[in-house]
């Protein structure tokens, strides 16, 4: 019996009433549950197996002791989920799954598991830990390890697992465990994309993605998942960029995560909003940040006189790339439109406040553009800035250029109420009825210029509005005259 972790299970008030209630059953926490009593973290999931009765049956009485939501997530494996309707955590849900160990058996079901640190199982009663693996001195050493290469086969997802663990934990890997990956890499196509999507969510919400992402690209892993890293691993380092292209992707991923680190509570808060996707949009910045320069490669040119480098409208380019990618991996529309709209606009921040004569109706302009996305588009520039240290970009330039990004955002809080989203003065068939024109492009390129002259703060009100579409609509036909 482990007397720490014991106390541990009576004052968590949820094993402790399961394992009061159910006094007779034989019942194991398991997996991260575990891993987090270890590691001295409170879990807000617990896994749970129960042995010697059904799963669902016993998820049932779980369910109706907490009168919680009851979720049947694999019938065929016996797995269900309880939702705690109030739960005991003040954010978000707590979340109970139990199951039966696979084939009957406890032992063969820890020794199924990815990594040596998810297989330790403790009786929620007497606190008999079982540690066939060797998890719990891993923990202590901060080791990553498999438990069985033939784990890896019969499910290939564990591969991306081995590195969503390190992105969340930052624990070095065996040599044992790379071998093991590198050889079994060319299967991490098998799982469903979903399911795929989620262990990369997981991996860039973690503090050390950027690490993770580097350890991925040494087993191949990382273009198996994106084989665009071929295109960004052929873009030397330059004059501005002291990093190959994939290098700097990843350490932007890496001071996005810095930069968070170390920004006030404001964008912290910001930035852990869950407003897409099921993560939060620091997860969603930081895919952002390792993508942001995808539609570089298609656009390289070396000028023959001065031997520079160039990557024209690479972020238009990117943007468009980006999407075909985000899709095939099951992202939601909101999820591709978010990242898409990080990489078309990662440059225009710095552009834009680089202009000596910058006013602040263009700076406004830039607010109203990118709206609730501000704050991500600039720690995004800032991050991109970072990480490009080329002989030719000193000190001072990279000093001026945040400095630059701190005036812009510092001018995005003190113009909040300003920057509510713009309304729709007119729409449609409102400009087919005054203009009398037809359904066409003409109608796109009206509603289109409006929005931009509402975005430059030069059209306020409805009738400004129907002032300005005369005149356009005016002006482009003498231009086809």
């Amino acid at each position: 019996m482990n007397t720490t972790i014991l106390s541990k299970i009576k004052s968590d008030k949820i094993l402790s009433r399961i394992a009061a209630q159910f006094s007779d059953k034989d019942i194991y926490a398991v997996g991260g549950t575990v891993r987090d009593y270890y590691m001295g973290k409170s879990p807000l999931d617990r896994d749970l197996i129960i042995v010697g009765m059904d799963a669902r049956e016993f998820a049932l009485k779980v369910h109706e002791l907490f009168n919680s939501a009851f979720v049947p997530l694999d019938e065929e494996n016996k797995i269900y989920r309880i939702v705690l309707k109030d739960g005991l955590s003040k954010h978000n849900p707590e979340i109970i799954d139990i199951t039966n160990p696979i084939e009957n058996s406890l032992e063969r079901d820890l020794m199924r598991r990815d990594l040596t640190i998810n297989s330790i199982a403790v009786n929620i009663r007497s606190g008999e830990v079982i540690d066939l693996c060797g998890g719990i001195a891993d923990i202590k050493n901060k080791n990553l390890d498999y438990i069985d290469e033939n784990n890896f086969v019969d499910d290939p997802l564990r591969l991306l697992r081995v590195y969503r663990f390190q992105a969340a934990l930052g624990f070095e890997l065996s040599p044992e465990t790379i071998n093991a990956v590198c050889k079994y890499s060319g299967l991490i196509k098998r799982p469903a994309k979903e399911r795929i999507l989620y262990e990369l969510m997981k991996l860039f919400d973690g503090k050390y993605s950027a690490k993770a992402l580097l350890n991925m690209n040494k087993t191949w892993l990382l273009e198996e998942i994106f084989p665009v890293v071929l295109e960004l691993k052929q873009v030397p380092p330059n004059s501005h960029h002291h990093l190959d292209l994939l290098h700097h992707s990843i350490e932007t991923v890496n001071q996005i995560q810095i930069l968070y680190d170390e920004a006030d509570e404001l964008i912290q808060t910001h930035l852990n909003r869950i407003d897409f996707g099921g993560f939060s949009r620091l997860a969603h910045l930081k895919f952002a940040g390792f993508l942001h320069d995808i539609g570089k490669f298609s656009t390289w040119t070396i000028d023959k006189d001065t031997g520079r480098h160039r990557f024209i409208k690479h972020d238009d380019v990117g943007a468009k790339l980006v999407k075909p990618i985000l899709k095939d991996l099951s992202c939601s529309n909101k999820q591709i439109g978010y990242i898409s709209e990080m990489i078309k606009n990662h440059i225009y921040p710095s552009c834009l406040m680089q202009d000596p004569n910058v006013n602040e109706k263009a700076m406004m302009r830039y607010l109203r553009k990118l709206g609730d996305n501000v704050i991500d588009n600039i720690i995004l520039a800032k991050a991109d800035r970072l990480s490009a240290r080329g002989e030719l970009i000193t000190d001072e330039i990279i000093a001026h250029n945040l400095n630059n990004l701190d005036r812009l955002l510092a001018l995005y809080f003190n113009s909040i109420e300003e920057l509510k989203p713009l309304p729709k003065l007119l729409d449609g068939n409102e400009v087919i009825d005054i203009l009398n024109i037809k359904q066409g492009p003409m109608l796109g390129n009206i509603l289109k210029a409006l929005h931009e002259a509402q975005l430059n703060g030069d059209v306020m009100t409805k009738e400004q509005a129907i002032e300005f579409i005369k005149n356009f609509a005016l002006k482009n036909r003498n231009d086809r005259i």
